[in-house]
């Protein structure tokens, strides 16, 4: 089992940055690729982001590509997505994920293991 804790949502103004983690704990972290989902009010659950387990390997959703970057701490068993240039639209539930199948299975949108989620509102 790993459980996965995120943490630093909040509310930002358009333009502004906010930075997410991600503690994991339970089976070694570092085997695992690590992503970031997000699903808006009425809206299904989407892929924004993926690392492998080296962080060799990122990929992003077209919408986040240039905006938002991940980087895990392996020895703090921690993932992060810094965002920036935030929008309305990126406004949403923000999830992490686990996977020791690797980042291309996260980016297919699945995941083995899944956090509770943190809020993350954009004022416009």
């Amino acid at each position: 089992q790993v459980q996965l804790v995120e943490s630093g949502g909040g509310l930002v103004q358009a333009g502004g940055s906010l930075r997410l983690s991600c503690a994991g704990s339970g089976r070694r972290f570092s085997n695992y690729a690590m992503g970031w989902f997000r699903q808006a009010p009425g809206k299904e659950r989407s892929f924004v982001g993926a690392m492998s387990l080296t962080g060799s390997t990122t990929y992003y959703a077209d919408s986040v590509q240039g905006r938002f970057t991940i980087s895990r701490d392996n020895a703090e068993n921690t993932v992060y997505l810094e965002m920036t240039n935030l929008k309305p639209e990126d406004t949403a539930t923000y999830y992490c994920a686990a996977d020791i199948r690797g980042p291309e299975i996260l980016r297919g949108g699945e995941s083995d293991y899944w956090g509770q989620g943190t809020q993350v509102t954009v004022s416009s």
